[in-house]
């Protein structure tokens, strides 16, 4: 491949931004075929050339991989666990490179966990700026009224952790099935812990199940404890989210719930057009929503 000037490879590697990567190369912290570099303009091939940062061999670029897992209940939103309970990393091992939750779903929830190596983007996503649409599937105990309702759609003041209280921004919430322990669909813009269920529990209704349905464009369609990776265009949209920039929600978030079951691929698509299976179900009626 052509020479390209040192910095840019330093910062395409992922080890230091440009600016630090021109820092390191003036300061004699990097070498080309052995030989210590200085100069700015110097270039490198990055498949041809030997590149050394602090006596460390450069591997080339990193590879983003972006992967939507429909998390089961009983799994916790970490890398690793002192309890030795299983994460939702024992359900990606076969996902090629090592990707990282974006935020959290808790260990009784379940649904829509997006997860990366792209750390730019997930720290964008989880900024509270960027007002990304989170919508909940939630069953609650008791039936809340339109009073409550209401005060939750304006925001709550719900207790964080150490004891400071913090109020909710608003939210959007609607009736999916009447019972004496309804459904509800809960859409927030915030990633606050444990937000919906404290949320509810502010105005006396405890949370009996909880499923994460959409993240910002992307809808949950995958069974419990698979996943899938992302369409070149589903990445642009999410980065557009999180630029803070409003993007069309999928066509309904509750629908793919009963969806037929997919196969587990590690394999990143090709094309942001629909799968072979999303043309496939296109065809036929959508399925029925489904509360379990």
């Amino acid at each position: 491949m052509p020479a390209e000037r040192l910095q840019k490879i330093i910062a395409a590697a992922g080890v230091a931004s440009r600016r630090k990567a021109e820092d390191l190369i003036a300061s004699g912290r990097v070498l080309v075929n052995g030989q210590v570099v200085t100069e700015l303009g110097t270039k490198a091939d990055p498949e041809q050339d030997h590149i050394r940062v602090d006596g460390k061999l450069l591997q080339g670029p990193e590879r983003y991989t972006y992967v939507v897992l429909n998390k089961p209940k009983g799994y916790v939103t970490t890398v690793s666990d002192e309890k030795k309970r299983p994460t939702v990393m024992d359900l990606v091992r076969r996902v090629k490179g090592r990707v990282y939750p974006v935020g959290r779903l808790d260990w009784a929830s379940e649904g829509l966990l997006l997860m990366t190596n792209d750390g730019a983007l997930a720290n964008a996503l989880m900024k509270a700026a960027s007002n990304v649409a989170k919508t909940y599937v939630v069953k609650v105990a008791g039936q809340p009224d339109e009073v409550k309702l209401d005060k939750l759609r304006r925001g709550v003041s719900i207790a964080e952790k150490g004891g400071r209280r913090v109020r909710t921004a608003p939210a959007k919430i609607r009736l999916l099935r009447e019972g004496d322990n309804p459904w509800l669909e809960v859409t927030i813009i915030e990633g606050r812990n444990r937000q919906v269920r404290k949320m509810f529990e502010e105005v006396g209704h405890h949370v009996e199940k909880i499923r994460r349905v959409q993240y910002g464009p992307l809808a949950l369609d995958v069974p419990p404890g698979d996943y899938r990776n992302l369409t070149l265009l589903e990445v642009a949209k999410l980065k557009t989210a999180a630029s803070g920039v409003k993007v069309a929600s999928p066509p309904s978030a509750t629908a793919p719930l009963g969806a037929p079951r997919l196969l587990r691929s590690s394999k990143p698509l090709r094309s942001a057009g629909p799968s072979h299976s999303a043309r496939r179900s296109s065809k036929s009626s959508a399925p029925k929503r489904r509360y379990d």
